[in-house]
């Protein structure tokens, strides 16, 4: 694989004299629309509180107006960071939650609305009460490298989470790309403003896998967020993601990952 250094300079055609701030193993400043650098460390220490770094997940498309009641009580008990649901949700968990944050998803799980559309529904999304935005990058695009359109998408999106108050994730669909093109995601998320990559939506082929999660943590570096999901369903695979660089965990098993 190419280095990511490399990757950066090639993508952004940046000056390779511009030492890197938030010591990414991209090593050059990439410019990015939000400086991350001064972001305390995102690392997880914590390895027997696992419930705050997971967002308690239902995304089905069988979910239920009880299946969310139970999701966010469990999320509240057991001290969840967030829950995530689908944006039908969003003002339905924001009310009953008393402690986790809501977190969506946007352009789920295909990522084939156009930009415009993906804007409207994180808007709508934060108006109804989510604090995160889970959006999926477009794995078309990135097979096509058109990588400014990418981020040209994730900047707009950013932004309105930006003016109101959320927090950005990208999910890439890991199992759709090459180890070069999760380095690739990467960099173009970090440069255009998101708080978070995410390795999966969940709904492919397979899910987290600990060395993507790897890759990803070494390029955006310390002071950023690196989400798995996907098929983490038991506390040892969580906690392998959680010290292959996450930080955050989407899970559906989230009791017994707690539990043990």
């Amino acid at each position: 694989m190419t280095s990511t250094k490399s990757l950066a300079i090639q993508l952004f055609d940046l000056d390779e004299n511009l030492a890197c701030k938030c010591n990414g193993n991209h090593e050059v400043c990439l410019n990015c629309r939000v400086c991350r650098a001064l972001q305390p460390n995102q690392l997880a220490t914590d390895f027997d509180n696992l419930a705050q770094y997971i967002d308690h997940t239902a995304l089905k498309a069988e979910t239920t107006n009880n299946d969310i009641e139970k999701l966010c009580n469990e999320a509240d008990q057991l001290a969840t960071k967030s829950v995530c649901v689908n944006p039908l949700y969003v003002k339905k968990a924001s009310s009953l939650l008393k402690k986790a944050l809501t977190c969506t998803v946007v352009g789920f799980p295909l990522s084939n609305s156009l930009s415009s559309t993906i804007v409207d529904e994180t808007l709508r999304a934060i108006k109804d009460g989510a604090t995160e935005i889970d959006m999926v990058l477009k794995v078309g695009w990135l097979k096509d490298k058109r990588y400014d359109d990418i981020v040209k998408e994730i900047s707009l999106v950013s932004q309105a989470c930006e003016q109101n108050g959320a927090i950005l994730k990208v999910i890439f669909e890991n199992c759709l790309l090459t180890k070069e093109e999760i380095a690739i995601a990467s960099l173009l998320s970090k440069k255009a403003g998101a708080e978070f990559v995410k390795t999966s939506t969940g709904f492919n082929k397979s899910g987290a896998d600990v060395e993507d999660v790897a890759i990803m943590r070494g390029v955006v570096g310390p002071h950023y967020g690196v989400k798995a999901a996907g098929g983490i369903r038991d506390k040892e695979t969580a906690i392998s993601m959680l010290k292959a660089g996450a930080n955050r965990i989407g899970a559906s098993a989230t009791i017994k990952i707690v539990k043990g």
